[in-house]
């Protein structure tokens, strides 16, 4: 099964998809090729549709994993059947699941100050106040450079994006602080701001970041309900909040779609629950 393998990573990079998406896309099919050759003993040109059925129902069911995480298993199959077996696929034999949509957790404006206030390691406290002041994804954070920094027009520019699209982003003057104390302290970094340990020519590991911001809030006592997307979900809540506009809160964040920012809405503190029901407006409009 190596040479499946190995053909799907090659159309992946062939395709120009990123390493997070070629190590995000093998995750199921690695197991998918695995319950060919163990489970029905079959070569993926054999396999039919009501196979494929089959091992996603045993995939959900043997690693209980959620209807979205099953979406993405069943993008993985399709790319699989299409750049790699070269046939073609159809969404009514194996369709989308529908899965219910949550909305995250968003800390207050005052909560967040105190948890970034409450970092004395530097650099970690450099790491959040980004994700804070600018909406940055931490795979942004971890790419950013020393040039990308301007201090004549505080802002960033953030080169690789999960969609690919260059942008700027706000440089916070308290961000700008916090980093410059980062910086001298850390050996003034000339490449990458905050290089891997082991390599430092590689970015650091972005779920570093994730363990010692629960760390935080273990020591503060706090309930777990942090993580590095939560700082970029404040970000736009907050905006929202104190009179920024959508289309401004999508350009900022790097949204592909106003679909994406429009969530902001339901987040925010004002918004939908500043709306009176026209019900409660019985009795001032009286008509003759």
């Amino acid at each position: 099964m190596d040479k499946y393998l190995n053909s799907f990573r090659e159309m992946i990079s062939l395709r120009g998809l990123t390493d997070h998406t070629l190590k995000s896309y093998c995750t199921y099919i690695r197991a998918y090729l695995d319950y060919l050759s163990l489970v029905l003993h079959k070569v993926p040109e054999d396999v039919s549709w009501d196979d494929l059925r089959g091992f996603i129902r045993w995939l959900q069911r043997s690693r209980n994993l959620s209807d979205r995480t099953i979406n993405c298993a069943i993008s993985q199959l399709r790319f699989f059947t299409l750049y790699v077996l070269h046939r073609p696929w159809d969404d009514t034999q194996l369709p989308m699941r529908r899965f219910d949509e949550y909305l995250p957790y968003v800390p207050s404006q005052k909560e967040v100050f105190f948890f970034i206030d409450s970092f004395s390691n530097l650099k970690h406290k450099a790491i959040v106040a980004l994700m804070y002041s600018a909406g940055l994804r931490i795979g942004e954070v971890c790419r950013l450079h020393y040039g990308d920094i301007s201090r004549s027009s505080m802002r960033m520019h953030i080169r690789s994006s999960k969609n690919r699209l260059s942008r700027f982003a706000i440089l916070a003057k308290n961000t700008l602080d916090i980093l410059t104390c980062y910086w001298l302290e850390y050996g003034r970094p000339s490449g990458l701001l905050f290089p891997n340990r082991d390599d430092p020519s590689r970015p650091m590991a972005s779920y570093t970041a994730n363990q010692f911001i629960s760390a935080k809030e273990a020591e503060l006592g706090w309930p777990h309900r942090f993580s590095c997307h939560t700082f970029r979900h404040a970000f736009g809540t907050h905006l929202y909040e104190n009179g920024t506009d959508l289309l401004t809160i999508k350009a900022l964040l790097g949204h592909k779609s106003l679909n994406s920012t429009t969530v902001y809405v339901h987040l925010a503190g004002g918004g939908i629950r500043s709306a009176v029901s026209p019900f409660d407006q019985k009795g001032e409009n009286k008509h003759g």
